[in-house]
C-alpha cells in the first residue's frame, strides 16, 4: 500500500487571492492532501495577522476536504519534512516568477533532495492578480470583489 502524497503550498497570503485559490484547488485534484503553509513573515509588514490569514485561508478553502492551512516559519523544506510531505507546489504567473521559483526550487532540492517542486501555471483568468495589488487597491477604496473570495473580501472590508 502506497503512502498518501502530501503537497505544501507556502506563502504569506496577505491576503489569499483567487490566484492562490486557483493553484490550491488544482493541486488538491492532483495530491492526496494539500497543506497551505501560511508564513509568519517576520521580514514583511503584513496587513493581516497570522491568525487572520490562517482563518481566511480556512474559510476560503472550506469546500476542499483535502486542504488544510497551517502556520510555518523558517525553511520551507523543514516544514515539508515535519509534515511528512513529498512535494512543494509553486504557482507561476510570469517569466519573472519562473526565474525566481526556479532558483528557489534548486536551492530547496539542494537542502532536501527527497522533496520535489511542482510548478502550476496560474489560469489565465487570475494570472494578473497579486496580493500586493489587492492590498493597494483595497486600501485606496477600489473594488477587489473579483480578485478575492467572499471571506477574504469581508476581512478586507473590515480593515
Amino acid at each position: 500500500m502506497s503512502r498518501p502524497v502530501i503537497a505544501v503550498y507556502s506563502g504569506t497570503f496577505d491576503p489569499l487571492t483567487l490566484g492562490h485559490e486557483d493553484v490550491v484547488r488544482r493541486a488538491a485534484k492532483m495530491f492526496d492532501q494539500v497543506i497551505v503553509a501560511v508564513a509568519r513573515a517576520h521580514h514583511k509588514q503584513t496587513r493581516f495577522s497570522l491568525d487572520e490569514r490562517l482563518a481566511q485561508a480556512q474559510a476560503a478553502l472550506a469546500d476542499c476536504p483535502n486542504v488544510k492551512a497551517l502556520p510555518f516559519e523558517g525553511l520551507i523544506v523543514n516544514f515539508v519534512r515535519e509534515q511528512g510531505a513529498q512535494v512543494i507546489v509553486r504557482g507561476i504567473r510570469s517569466p519573472t516568477d519562473y526565474d525566481y521559483e526556479t532558483q528557489m526550487s534548486g536551492m530547496n532540492r539542494h537542502l532536501a533532495p527527497e522533496v520535489d517542486t511542482v510548478f502550476l501555471h496560474t489560469s489565465a483568468a487570475v494570472q494578473h492578480i497579486s496580493s500586493t495589488l489587492v492590498r493597494e487597491i483595497s486600501k485606496l477604496g477600489g473594488d477587489v470583489s473579483g480578485l478575492v473570495s467572499a471571506p477574504v473580501l469581508a476581512a478586507l472590508s473590515a480593515k
